[in-house]
């Protein structure tokens, strides 16, 4: 929480002429000794903080840099705070507003209900990703190897792994690290973690490559889509692709043209739509696509048939 301490500390010194230490000290819950380290830190960061003796000493932010030189505007402290705020969905606390009602004290309008920006990254999953997330996070910030069952398109595996970064992207969560089995950094999704546990191998900590998040990278694409939708389907392809991926026809359907990364994420796609969609290329795709429609079929006739009623 230090990081988010000096956060605060430095709005209110921004938003107050003078404040003193036992001041921040109760608002942070911290020793007097701690608001001083953080003081020393802030000043350090290039911060011109001025502190004075006396009656009406306390702390302060020297004055001509306040003017000319405003470190944070309120459109900025909103983001850091649309931010903070948005920590707290992940794992269903109030760590972070709480922190946040203790600036309210500082007197701020963007601290009191004129927030314009709203995150939050929960998701279906927040009961099973927010005690992964918090695991991962101690694991990280100790340095202790992680294990766990992974679930992947080729099968499931037992990993173990030095981890480096949690990831938010795509909108799902990932793990950064070095994996033992790969003798490699890969990505792992939180979704297909199961059996998470913090192993009791320690690591040393390097300089680690960032992950290339780039979309070309992760989804390379490759494989040219062409297909006819109905006009029922607008709303969801401009949703998924944008106004641009379609052109309307004569007879009011929508021919859509784009490039897919993967051809079981195509087919599972397409197969979303029913009966509102049809796949014109690949032609070798389409032609997988009638095989898996044809045995569908037969599958749902063989049950039909076992579950007759009985003649009497």
């Amino acid at each position: 929480m230090k990081i988010d301490r000096l956060i605060g500390i430095l709005s209110i010194l921004l938003q107050r002429e003078t404040v003193t230490a036992p001041y921040l000290a109760e608002q942070f819950e911290v020793s007097r000794r701690t608001i001083n380290r953080d003081i020393e830190n802030l000043c350090k960061a290039g911060i011109p903080i001025v502190t004075r003796q006396g009656v009406n000493g306390g702390i302060s932010i020297m004055d001509n840099y306040k003017l000319e030189h405003t470190l944070l505007t309120n459109t900025e402290m909103q983001d850091i705070l649309a931010g903070l705020r948005s920590l707290d969905s992940i794992n269903g606390t109030n760590r972070y507003g709480q922190l946040m009602e203790k600036l309210a004290a500082g007197t701020s309008d963007f601290m009191t209900g004129n927030q314009s920006i709203l995150i939050d990254l929960s998701s279906w999953y927040r009961e099973s990703l927010a005690p992964k997330i918090e695991l991962i996070r101690n694991a990280v910030d100790n340095c202790r190897e992680l294990t766990f069952r992974y679930y992947a398109p080729q099968g499931e595996s037992d990993r173990c792994i030095q981890p480096y970064y949690l990831i938010f992207r795509w909108s799902s969560w990932y793990v950064w690290g070095w994996c033992h089995a790969r003798e490699d950094f890969r990505l792992f999704k939180l979704n297909r973690i199961d059996d998470l546990a913090l192993s009791e191998t320690a690591f040393t900590k390097e300089s680690v490559p960032l992950p290339d998040l780039s979309n070309e990278r992760i989804f390379p694409g490759g494989i040219h889509v062409k297909a006819l939708f109905d006009s029922r389907c607008k709303w969801r392809l401009v949703e998924e692709f944008g106004s641009h991926c379609f052109k309307e026809q004569v007879d009011g359907k929508l021919l859509f043209q784009a490039d897919y990364t993967d051809k079981e994420n195509l087919i599972t796609w397409i197969l979303t739509f029913q009966e509102q969609a049809e796949l014109l290329e690949p032609v070798e795709i389409r032609n997988e696509i009638q095989q898996i429609i044809e045995k569908m079929r037969e599958r749902y006739s063989r049950w039909n048939m076992y579950n007759l009623p009985e003649k009497i």
